[in-house]
């Protein structure tokens, strides 16, 4: 089993920044790539950033481009997400995920997901 916890969400005014964290404990070695996910309500969880684990390839979704940071200490076995200018539409839950295989980077191909925080940007 491999648990997730996120901290670093919060309230910030559009054009703001915010960093998550997520900590990554128990068979850390299984993993293969951990990310980031958001969901808001009536709407499917849906991808933002991930990182592969070791080889340290990163992937976005066009909302984050160019605006987030996906990062990892392996050592600490935590990724990070910087997210800079920051719009209204980035509120939303934003989920900690590992997967230990090669499969895409989708929802229900995640093996863990953190708990969840909460991030609120006002117009």
């Amino acid at each position: 089993q491999v648990q997730l916890v996120e901290s670093g969400g919060g309230l910030v005014q559009a054009g703001g920044s915010l960093r998550l964290s997520c900590a990554a404990s128990g068979r850390t070695f299984s993993i293969y790539n951990m990310g980031w996910f958001r969901q808001t309500p009536g709407k499917e969880r849906e991808f933002v950033a991930s990182v592969n684990w070791f080889a340290g390839n990163t992937y976005y979704a066009d909302s984050a481009k160019g605006r987030f940071t996906i990062s990892r200490d392996n050592v600490k076995n935590t990724v990070y997400l910087q997210m800079d200018s920051l719009k209204p539409e980035d509120t939303a839950v934003y989920y900690c995920a590992a997967k230990q295989s090669l499969k895409p980077n989708i929802a229900r191909f995640i093996d863990y997901w953190g708990q969840g925080t909460q991030v609120t940007v006002s117009s």
